[in-house]
């Protein structure tokens, strides 16, 4: 009796050792919780990772070679993890499912992000860069205006900048989406089928437009010189740019500061971006000639630019509802 009297009470103090242990682990999760999103909380323990998506063309693909925004942000508490993209449509789409923090994209992916109903704001702005996207046709092509496009297959990649300049040009030709055969290709796929004669035309952005310039057989039929001006935007997840400013304030200011790099040693950055891309410094040096340069907060201006593109993809029936740019605008303090 004695012996079966000790092993229950052996077990009994088994039992409290076990609660006790678990009731101290739980305690210690809920405080972890708790400091969750704090940059200080952060430091020495692990880090916050951003993610960030990015294009071959644009800056943050420099921003990423340099190393700095890495060095910036670890003084805060945070890493970086990069995620490339072929285009602007396909990175809205990672952030939409909760993918991504921010992004760099051209005019026309938000406005369809918007429309979608992605949780996006536009934190700065990028200059227009009008020589930088272009449609397309093979050197001998027939086709010598936008009016010959009528019936032909188009290239292009849904919902990217090149989409408002497809629609602008057939506008002010006379012609509507419906009197062309689009066909919605990444630029790998689209380039392919240019190439192969699949399509009559391609309508797309540098390095991309440079590269088949050069060493594609293709004709520039019309840019986007002498259309509405169309910006470049950084934009972020809703709810993580308003938590964690600190971050997108350091975005900005660091892919300014690359932004000037490039401008003042445009054959420095063509090397280092052909390495880091596996694009022709030669594509890169006629790629950032035609291209501005700086990263600002969001003006009037632009923000009623890009309204306009708004309204004019939801008059043309491209997007099924109309929105309010201004509503997904942020302003970041002390950018």
């Amino acid at each position: 009796m004695m012996d079966q009297w000790l092993k229950q009470k052996k077990a009994l103090w088994m039992l409290a050792i076990v609660f006790l242990l678990w009731m101290g682990s739980g305690c210690d999760a809920h405080s972890g919780k708790e400091d969750k999103g704090s940059a200080s909380s952060q430091k020495g323990e692990a880090s916050e990772v951003i993610r960030i998506g990015y294009q071959k063309y644009g800056t943050l693909n420099m921003l990423k070679a340099r190393g700095n925004l890495e060095k910036r942000l670890k003084k805060l508490g945070y890493t970086v993890q990069w995620s490339l993209f072929p285009g602007g449509p396909q990175l809205l789409e990672a952030m939409n499912a909760g993918s991504l923090d921010f992004g760099h994209t051209g005019e026309a992916p938000p406005v369809f992000a918007q429309a979608a109903g992605t949780p996006l704001l536009y934190v700065a702005t990028t200059p227009p860069n009008p020589a930088a996207e272009a449609i397309l046709v093979p050197k001998n092509s027939p086709i010598r205006t936008i009016a010959d496009l009528k019936g032909k297959k188009v290239a292009l990649n849904k919902g990217s900048n090149v989409h408002y300049l497809l629609v602008q040009a057939l506008e002010k030709a006379g012609l509507k989406l419906s009197d062309i055969q689009p066909v919605y290709l990444p630029p790998a796929d689209a380039r392919a089928a240019f190439e192969q004669g699949s399509v009559d035309a391609w309508v797309i952005w540098d390095p991309f437009l440079a590269d088949a310039e050069v060493n594609g057989g293709a004709r520039i039929l019309m840019d986007a010189k002498g259309l509405p001006k169309q910006y470049g935007f950084i934009v972020g997840r809703n709810g993580y740019v308003k938590q964690y400013a600190d971050v997108a304030k350091t975005v900005i200011a660091q892919l300014n500061k690359v932004h000037q790099e490039i401008h003042s040693s445009p054959d420095e950055a063509a090397k280092l971006l052909a390495k880091e891309t596996k694009i022709g410094e030669e594509i890169w040096k006629r790629t950032l000639s035609r291209r501005g340069y700086g990263v600002f907060p969001l003006t009037k201006e632009v923000v009623d630019a890009q309204q306009r593109i708004a309204d004019r993809f939801y008059e043309a029936g491209v997007i099924p509802k109309r929105v309010k740019v201004e509503d997904a605008v942020v302003v970041i303090k002390g950018q």
